[in-house]
């Protein structure tokens, strides 16, 4: 498979992810289900999973993805010391909405738990604030990162949601591999507020979440003229086309598709051998810029 360097380490991963957000939120499959998936895209090369302490339904199943995917690593029967674990930690879950906590004594405690979830013997791979909070700076949010990354628990540290300018502050303060912000082709974002081009300038791993346009999009690709031709051209599916769509926009993109099934897993590793030439791009930016 493809691979990707993760920010400037040395460090290589597959050239696409898997998204374990749909196997821990409301609705979510059995826990077999799931880990047959995560061991399905394990067997097809990749080595990236991406996570966070708040992919569950509530603040009382907190950490579910987390140990999940500690589960399913455990119980792999191959290999898995180059799979790279990317998990955040600053968004809180009550009633099952999303709040955001930038307390650094919440970012401390969550941090812990997290490295307990992720097995507690090695440090996390990739630890990323979720979202900058309004109520702490960047500076004081950070600072337990800072102070785990001392300790040994993380290995790397990513941000998420953020603008250049927060990113430039983070990195005052600490090494940073990662950003994951929304991109896909109806939130372009990251190509006008210069995000993806200080990534790619500055060697960053951008990690688009959301990359089918969340579930209002997802259902009604097969509707976009420009991705439903390629699709067809192609002999793939409308999803392969958004993902080959992202990885031509730049080389520091890693998609990470989230998968429920093995089928979608299967399916999203098919993106890596489309290929779509510029023209074919612009067609989908007009289709979908509206």
């Amino acid at each position: 498979m493809e691979k990707k360097q993760l920010g400037n380490t040395d460090v290589y991963v597959s050239g696409i992810g898997l998204g374990g957000m749909p196997m821990s939120l409301s609705g979510r499959p059995s826990e077999t289900d799931s880990i047959n998936v995560i061991h399905r895209a394990l067997d097809l090369g990749i080595t990236f999973i991406d996570t966070a302490d708040s992919y569950c339904k509530d603040e009382s199943d907190k950490h579910h993805n987390e140990r999940l995917i500690h589960k399913a690593l455990q119980t792999y029967n191959g290999d898995v010391s180059n799979v790279v674990v990317a998990t955040k930690g600053g968004l809180m879950r009550p009633q099952g909405s999303w709040t955001r906590n930038g307390n650094p004594k919440h970012l401390r405690e969550t941090i812990r738990v997290s490295f307990e979830a992720l097995g507690g013997n090695k440090p996390i791979d990739v630890w990323q604030y979720h979202a900058p909070a309004p109520d702490y700076t960047i500076e004081e949010s950070l600072a337990p990162a800072k102070e785990a990354v001392a300790a040994g628990i993380i290995k790397f540290v990513g941000v998420s949601n953020f603008s250049v300018e927060q990113i430039q502050r983070a990195r005052d303060i600490i090494d940073i591999v990662s950003v994951q912000n929304q991109y896909n082709p109806w939130h372009r974002q990251p190509e006008f507020d210069g995000v993806l081009e200080y990534c790619e300038k500055e060697g960053l791993t951008f990690l688009p979440w959301s990359p089918f346009g969340g579930s209002r999009r997802h259902e009604n690709l097969q509707d976009i003229p420009a991705i439903a031709k390629l699709a067809k051209e192609k002999n793939v599916s409308v999803y392969c086309i958004v993902l080959a769509w992202l990885h031509a926009k730049s080389t520091c993109i890693l998609p990470i598709p989230g998968a429920s099934k093995i089928s979608s897993i299967e399916d999203s590793v098919h993106a890596l051998e489309v290929k779509l030439s510029h023209d074919q791009v612009q067609r989908i930016d007009r289709e979908t810029a509206s």
